[in-house]
């Protein structure tokens, strides 16, 4: 990327500028700001310390205590708390950027106001599409924000090699390649964990290189077998966890050396029932984090960021401090950075919070490395826009016209109806439920049955041009009229997914995203209802996060209009091909069994 595609330098390391932090707390020279009259959030002690002042030179803490006003000279800035709460910069400990339709830079600006300061971002979605170029160009983009995002390299691409076919494969030599970067802080969550468990050589050796580099291993156990299996995985190295949705999930977990990553995100609701591990059994709250996963950009916009998942952990039960401490120094101290980030204490970067309601973590100002980030919920700081090369763009490839027929399932011959298999889709939930249906039969082609919310789904093939449509049945959209919604966003391999109850509409919809270059979009009798174009590997829109939102917006409005009532229903569209949580799932290949991870045949 060009130089002047940086615009805000990295902090200095604490070994450069030691010195001038000692003479600063021992008053020898003036700090470039001081912080006056504050309550102290001390996430290490788990105390609020009243009448407390901050010192701050390059961007870390020099001094934290009663009386910092032998650190102020004639060029200091002067910062009167009054009396409110000084938090620590939160931490997002586990988040793909691209879940929020956003580029790394529109992701920040939307959620500094919010209080969030370091976000530990799996670019694995732009991994599935443009392979490791990909994940160099968000590294890049990451590392010239003015807060801190750090780059866990993707580690399953694809994610279930033999049940998909991604835009890219990266394997342990790229693994090791990245490893080698300066902003990568570890290895992104390891979804293939039967690979784990069976040692497979790919995922063993892409473990492997992020322990010799001594950097993290993210986890992804998505399966509530807590048997052998489970335990063969968290032998293998990951080193933390968000797939959990039970308490005993958490438990299980922090009972074998993990961190549970507990999250809260657009359309997973899993905080509420794991928490009660620490409100209702007692387990020590250390080995918790608090994380989104997947926030799309409506969310961010109308509800917040990290600052929502804490006010939602504190409604769970949770002191206002630990919920704090599960976004703070409990993330900082798994990736290995209490030193640098998660509290407020001298030698850390100066991220901080000035909040006037502690339990309903009320943000008045955002400060990160001691610059002003926000105020009033108002980005304050000019966070110039991140230019992507033409190779990040023009990334659908259909090859030819996408036709209604390309929609039509054949049964077998001779039959008046047939039984089944649908995916069935669980509100707030990732996982979905394998279902069965008994369809009508016209013409030699299965219909569909909206009394009984059954509708079709079909996966087009985007990265290789090869026309493969692969086709089968879903519920609980809700859908009532005749539709069609497309979306190139569809996890993890990222072909394009599209839900109908009209194939003339769903052969629109496809070809209606391969003309812009992804996005989604919906489709009623012909005509475009809504339209979010993602122009970047159709992932990403190039435009502000609240330009996206105003967008989405009219998206969820024409799906209501559809007759969908689900919570973040494009959300829960966009994972129907995930085939690394159970239990039903659609592939380039065909209906994934994700239970047995086998290939199974649309009828039963």
């Amino acid at each position: 990327m060009p130089s002047d595609n940086k615009p805000f330098s990295e902090p200095k390391p604490w070994t450069e500028c030691a010195r001038d932090l000692v003479n600063v707390a021992m008053g020898r020279r003036p700090a470039d700001m001081v912080v006056r009259n504050g309550k102290w959030v001390n996430v290490h002690s788990g105390e609020v310390i009243p009448a407390t002042d901050l010192a701050i030179i390059d961007g870390r803490f020099a001094y934290c205590g009663p009386d910092a006003s032998h650190c102020i000279g004639d060029g200091t800035r002067v910062v009167d708390a009054r009396g409110r709460y000084l938090v620590p910069g939160l931490c997002d400990g586990h988040m793909h950027v691209e879940s929020g339709m956003l580029t790394v830079t529109e992701f920040v600006r939307a959620v500094a106001p919010h209080g969030t300061t370091s976000m530990f971002v799996d670019p694995h979605e732009i991994a599935n599409v443009l392979g490791l170029d990909g994940v160099r160009m968000m590294h890049d983009e990451a590392m010239g924000m003015p807060t801190n995002v750090f780059v866990q390299m993707p580690s399953c691409v694809p994610s279930a090699p033999g049940l998909e076919h991604a835009g890219a494969s990266l394997g342990p030599q790229e693994i090791a390649e990245a490893m080698a970067w300066p902003n990568i802080i570890g290895l992104g969550e390891v979804m293939n964990f039967p690979g784990v468990a069976a040692n497979d050589q790919t995922m063993a050796g892409a473990i492997e290189a992020t322990v010799k580099a001594g950097k993290t291993v993210g986890g992804h156990y998505a399966s509530p077998d807590l048997g052998l299996p489970f335990h063969g995985y968290v032998a293998g190295g990951p080193a933390d966890d968000h797939e959990g949705t039970r308490a005993e999930d958490a438990i299980a977990r922090v009972r074998q050396g993990m961190k549970a990553m507990l999250r809260l995100g657009s359309a997973w609701y899993d905080v509420a029932e794991q928490i009660k591990a620490v409100t209702e059994q007692g387990i020590d709250p250390r080995n918790f984090i608090l994380c989104t996963d997947d926030s799309h950009s409506g969310t961010l916009v109308r509800d917040g960021h990290m600052d929502r998942v804490v006010r939602h952990a504190i409604g769970q039960g949770l002191s206002p401090i630990c919920a704090i401490q599960m976004a703070t120094v409990n993330t900082a101290q798994h990736f290995g950075l209490e030193r640098e980030l998660g509290s407020i204490a001298p030698g850390r970067r100066a991220d901080f919070l000035i909040v006037s309601d502690l339990a309903a973590l009320a943000i008045d100002e955002v400060y990160a490395r001691g610059v002003q980030l926000a105020r009033d919920g108002k980005l304050t700081a000019d966070i110039p826009v991140w230019d992507y090369p033409d190779t990040a763009k023009n990334t659908v490839r259909l090859s030819r016209e996408i036709a209604a027929s390309d929609f039509a399932i054949a049964a077998p011959a001779g039959t008046a109806e047939v039984d089944v298999r649908v995916i069935g889709v669980i509100e707030n939930q990732a996982p979905t439920r394998a279902l069965e249906a008994r369809l009508p039969v016209s013409g030699g082609i299965v219909g569909m049955d909206r009394v009984n919310d059954v509708c079709q789904i079909a996966l087009v093939e985007r990265h290789r041009g090869t026309g493969a449509v692969s086709n089968a049945f879903v519920s609980g959209f809700g859908y009532t009229q005749d539709c069609a919604m497309a979306s190139t966003v569809a996890h993890d391999s990222h072909h394009m997914i599209v839900v109908g109850t009209n194939r003339n509409d769903m052969a629109i919809a496809a070809n209606r995203l391969g003309e812009i270059g992804g996005g989604v979009v919906m489709i009623s009798k012909g005509e475009e209802l809504a339209l979010i174009e993602m122009p970047i590997a159709g992932l990403m829109s190039d435009e502000r996060a609240e330009i996206v939102a105003a967008k989405a917006d009219v998206l969820g409005a024409a799906m209501r209009e559809m007759g969908c009532t689900l919570n973040n229903a494009y959300m829960q569209h966009s994972l129907l091909a995930l085939v690394v949580i159970p239990e039903l799932r659609i592939s380039d290949v065909g209906l994934v069994d994700v239970r047995t991870f086998e290939k199974v045949d649309v009828f039963v």
